[in-house]
């Protein structure tokens, strides 16, 4: 009989529309036993006429648990694409459940650790908000004070930024920009549905707002040696660390071979389009391709910038570029970077040369 403890709903969504459970293939498994010993859910059950192994309580099963087809020594055991529980959890309903089971279990959950180096934390004003269509805000922020600084963060990282009187918890963002000599900084906010820091990016927030972070972090920061040329695929506001990555290359060494597949649904998606006008200007070694599923008829890319139709990631399988020798950074949503990968890959870039960034709803 299913346990009513096994089967509860995960983070809001019933556990019987969950299509997450092992499945055996009897004339692989040789009925040693593995699973159904090592699982402490009960989903097996042993058939010892037949020596096989038996899935009695599927639902009993955890969401994204694997444990048993990983230590099967034949394989017999199977789970959906894991893909299945990657679109569930970039739901912004589940993080939003996993976040409030965080705080009304913190009692039980928490644990007290040293706050970083004072020199991380800061108190930031917001100097200006940019409007850029519908869907997109960028909100430079200033240190309050000199000692408010971020130390110089390195291009691509990252910083958790705190909204005043919230009853959420921090939200980690990319840094858009290369260092600047006043500190300041650029966060690209995407408007989300349903997203609690975007409620606010798009609500309530004004100039003059003092917000909490903490940073510099993350190690999604230049690896390339001066004259190895370098690829940077961004989906949405991925562009945000690649931005600042292209940013400093383009100020270092613009005559570098670098590429730019930048993605979106709809090229009013895009953004700082400006900006990257200016960059392709400054740096003769780069050149840039805007993929989006539709053009509007009024869009007019920067001098110079290419367009294709459809994914990012199908851009770069289909354009014919060998990779090989190149440096690769992509960012994005998980679902998007684990395709982009594969396709750099696909054009000849080694696997241990591609460095990647993804966030989450």
């Amino acid at each position: 009989m299913p346990d009513t403890k096994l089967t509860k709903a995960w983070h809001g969504i019933p556990r019987e529309e969950i299509d997450w459970f092992p499945r055996v293939d009897e004339d692989a498994c040789i009925g040693c036993g593995t699973c159904v010993t090592g699982c402490g859910r009960g989903v097996y059950r042993f058939d010892f006429d037949r020596k096989k192994t038996v899935v009695a309580e599927p639902m009993h099963c955890m969401v994204a648990c694997m444990t048993c087809a990983n230590t099967c020594p034949t394989g017999a055991i199977s789970f959906p694409p894991v893909r299945t529980i990657l679109d569930l959890s970039d739901r912004v309903e589940i993080h939003h459940a996993v976040e409030d089971e965080l705080l009304a279990r913190r009692d039980e959950l928490g644990i007290s650790s040293v706050l970083p180096h004072p020199d991380h934390l800061a108190e930031m004003v917001v100097h200006d908000i940019e409007e850029i269509g519908s869907a997109t805000r960028i909100l430079t922020l200033v240190p309050r004070r000199e000692h408010d600084r971020l130390c110089e963060h390195a291009a691509g990282q990252y910083l958790e930024l705190w909204v005043p009187n919230a009853a959420w918890m921090s939200r980690a963002y990319s840094i858009g920009n290369a260092p600047r000599p006043d500190g300041s900084i650029e966060l690209q906010i995407r408007r989300v549905d349903g997203g609690r820091l975007s409620a606010w990016a798009f609500g309530p927030v004004a100039v003059g707002d003092v917000v909490a972070v903490r940073g510099p972090l993350g190690n999604f920061t230049n690896r390339s040696p001066e004259g190895t040329p370098i690829a940077f695929v961004a989906r949405g506001t991925g562009f945000a660390p690649i931005a600042a990555l292209l940013e400093q290359q383009v100020e270092l060494f613009p005559t570098r071979t670098m590429l730019l597949y930048w993605g979106a649904t709809s090229s009013d998606d895009f953004y700082e389009l400006e900006h990257l006008g200016e960059m392709l200007a400054a740096a003769p070694g780069l050149s840039a391709t805007l993929v989006a599923r539709r053009f509007l008829p009024d869009f007019t890319p920067p001098k110079g910038v290419a367009t294709a139709l459809g994914r990012v990631s199908d851009a770069v399988a289909g354009s014919g570029l060998d990779l090989a020798g190149f440096d690769s950074y992509v960012a994005g949503p998980r679902l998007t970077v684990t395709d982009c990968v594969a396709a750099l890959a696909e054009r000849g870039a080694l696997r241990q040369r591609i460095f990647a960034d993804s966030y989450a709803t």
